[in-house]
């Protein structure tokens, strides 16, 4: 990734946060057909290694547990982003000197990734992940709401995946390239589009100490 300093996010509780709120990632392996890539939930284990591990599963018929284990991944996490145009620079109004851009925030964790195919193993991850996901809703469903045997045949379907983190960067685009007037107008100009993208955007720019 293409990372200038500036924009350079290395705070490990700052990119680990960003990894629990935008769980759903995108997992890019080299396997026997070459590159490949998979979008799945995934559970950020913050006390395993030094960078974490994240834990998940796919279908069993995903030759990704197999092709790629033992193998390196990369792992992509995708924040929030939105357009940025150049009409909201003030500096534009007074030389002209302005073009498009888009703020985004992302993170990449590398690691090596191991097939766990453990019943038990997959059950209690699978309960962390129904639980972070279920628990919040007013009436969040529980595994042991369906048939005992039914769940012992789903979990006969899938395959659990670990890939402990061995490296992880983030990349925080977020105007701090950018003077403070125009920066100003940015945080304006987002705030006034009203999405959920455009207000944490907006948010993080406004969170840019003054230069």
């Amino acid at each position: 990734m293409y990372l200038p300093g500036h924009f350079a996010e290395t705070r490990v509780e700052v990119l680990h946060d960003l990894m629990r709120e935008h769980p759903f990632a995108t997992l890019v392996a080299n396997g026997d057909d070459g590159l490949s890539a998979n979008h799945l939930p995934l559970h950020l284990a913050a006390g395993i290694g030094a960078h974490g591990a994240l834990q998940g599963h796919v279908a069993r018929a995903n030759p990704l547990w197999r092709q790629a284990a033992d193998s390196e991944v990369l792992v992509i996490f995708h924040g929030p982003q939105a357009y940025v145009t150049p009409s909201w620079y003030e500096t534009k109004r007074a030389d002209g000197k302005a073009v498009p851009t888009w703020n985004y925030v992302v993170v990449h964790a590398r690691g090596r990734l191991r097939a766990i195919d453990d019943p038990a193993w997959l059950r209690e991850q699978l309960e962390i992940l129904v639980e972070r996901h279920e628990g919040p809703l007013p009436e969040p469903w529980h595994i042991a709401d369906a048939p005992a045997d039914y769940i012992d045949k789903m979990l006969a379907a899938i395959v659990g995946i670990e890939i402990v983190i061995s490296e992880l960067t983030g990349k925080w685009k977020v105007s701090q390239n950018q003077p403070g007037v125009n920066r100003a107008g940015v945080v304006a100009g987002l705030r006034g589009q009203g999405t959920d993208d455009a207000r944490a955007i907006a948010a993080l720019v406004a969170g840019i100490p003054p230069r």
